[in-house]
C-alpha cells in the first residue's frame, strides 16, 4: 500500500504536461496576435487605441502562459524532480515558493488588465469600479502573501 502511494505522485506529470503545452500555445497565439496587430497598423491603419487594446490582450494571454509555465514547472519540481534545470526565479522548493510566483504573475495580469480597462473605458466610473476591484484583489493577495510567511 505504502509503495501505491510513493508511485501516486507521477500522477502530476499529467496536469504538469498539460500546463507547459497550454504555456506554449497561448504565448504562441499571443506573439502571433501582436504580430498581427502590428502589421495592421502599418498596413490598415487601425487607430492606436484599438492596438493598444489588442497589444495589451495579447499580453495578457502571455502573461496567462507565464502563469501555466510556472504551474508546469512547479508541480513537476514538487513531485517528481528537484533537480530541474531552471532558471534561479523559477525554483520551486516548497508549495509556498509556487504560491509566491503565482501570486506575482497574477497581480502582472490584473495590471495588464487595468490598463486595458483605462485605455478603453468610457466613462471614469469604469476606470474606478475596475481600479477598486484590481486594487482590492492585489491588497487581498498581498495580505495572503504576508500571513502565509509568517
Amino acid at each position: 500500500m505504502r509503495r501505491l502511494f510513493e508511485i501516486s505522485r507521477y500522477a502530476v506529470i499529467i496536469p504538469s504536461a498539460a500546463s507547459i503545452i497550454g504555456a506554449i500555445v497561448l504565448m504562441i497565439l499571443g506573439s502571433i496576435e501582436i504580430v498581427r496587430s502590428a502589421i495592421d497598423v502599418v498596413l490598415k491603419q487601425v487607430p492606436l487605441k484599438e492596438t493598444v487594446v489588442a497589444i495589451l490582450t495579447s499580453v495578457d494571454a502571455i502573461l496567462l502562459g507565464t502563469v501555466l509555465l510556472v504551474i508546469g514547472y512547479g508541480l513537476y519540481e514538487l513531485f517528481i524532480d528537484t533537480n530541474l534545470e531552471v532558471p534561479d526565479w523559477l525554483e520551486i522548493n516548497t508549495l509556498d515558493d509556487l504560491k509566491a510566483k503565482l501570486i506575482g504573475v497574477v497581480v502582472a495580469i490584473i495590471a495588464v488588465i487595468f490598463v486595458g480597462v483605462l485605455v478603453d473605458a468610457k466613462s471614469p466610473n469604469e476606470v474606478m469600479y475596475y481600479g477598486v476591484g484590481a486594487g482590492a484583489v492585489v491588497l487581498a493577495l498581498a495580505a495572503f502573501t504576508y500571513t502565509s510567511k509568517k
